[in-house]
């Protein structure tokens, strides 16, 4: 365990090391990934993990509605907060899952049923335990990444993936990926049953709702449970 922990404050030093030079040359902060980059982890999502212990830790802060907004709020020392009680990491603490495919935020466009496996056995994300609800059985989570603007206001972002449960029904407000069967179209919308049809609601005011007068044709495939933000 004291491996792990040292791991975790030498991650949490080169971080602070990059943020306080980055911003000091740029005047902004650095994308999640170029952080990734300056200490060798791959894994944007753990990287945003690695960033909460330090917002917690009160070294950072950030808008969490505003890209490239970490801002540095004190100077980086191994006080006996982080000596005595570093938040350990290990592989089994971390549930990898591979990208199944891309979910369509905007106007419903045509997919054939077959292009769900998109992405080859190397596109994956890797999310910490801890993360994930409690209540998610995660053999029932997938993740696929967003393309399109017509949920931005419910703070997911063309590019963003998302996290899944596998449900078949939803209630009026969830925000569900949608099959419509009979013309082969997929969406990420809020879901509405309105009786005679169904209303897809974006989370973008300059897009319309989608009505579908054929209810028997939505098929929800999964429900939201998180966001993770590509910045």
């Amino acid at each position: 365990m004291p491996r792990k922990g040292k791991y975790t404050i030498e991650r949490q030093q080169k971080i602070m090391e990059f943020l306080e030079k980055y911003q000091e040359e740029n005047r902004y902060s650095p994308s999640i990934r170029e952080i990734g980059d300056y200490i060798g982890v791959p894994s944007t999502s753990l990287v945003d993990y690695y960033i909460r212990q330090l917002i917690h830790l009160g070294y950072l802060d950030r808008d969490e509605h505003v890209s490239r907004s970490l801002r540095v709020i004190k100077p980086y020392e191994q006080t006996p907060q982080t000596k005595r009680k570093p938040v350990s990491y290990s592989r089994r603490d971390v549930v990898r899952f591979q990208i199944l495919g891309r979910i369509v935020a905007s106007a419903p466009i045509p997919v054939p049923g077959s292009d769900l496996p998109y992405y080859d056995d190397e596109s994956f994300v890797e999310i910490p335990r801890k993360m994930l609800p409690d209540s998610e059985p995660v053999e029932e989570l997938f993740v696929l990444e967003v393309s399109g603007d017509s949920m931005i206001d419910a703070m997911i972002n063309d590019g963003d993936r998302v996290v899944f449960r596998q449900v078949s029904d939803a209630r009026n407000g969830d925000m569900v990926a949608v099959w419509l069967s009979d013309d082969e179209e997929t969406t990420l919308k809020y879901y509405y049953n309105e009786g005679d049809r169904v209303r897809l609601q974006p989370a973008n005011p300059t897009m319309e709702p989608i009505y579908i007068n054929n209810p028997e044709q939505v098929h929800i495939m999964g429900k939201v449970v998180m966001v993770i933000r590509h910045i």
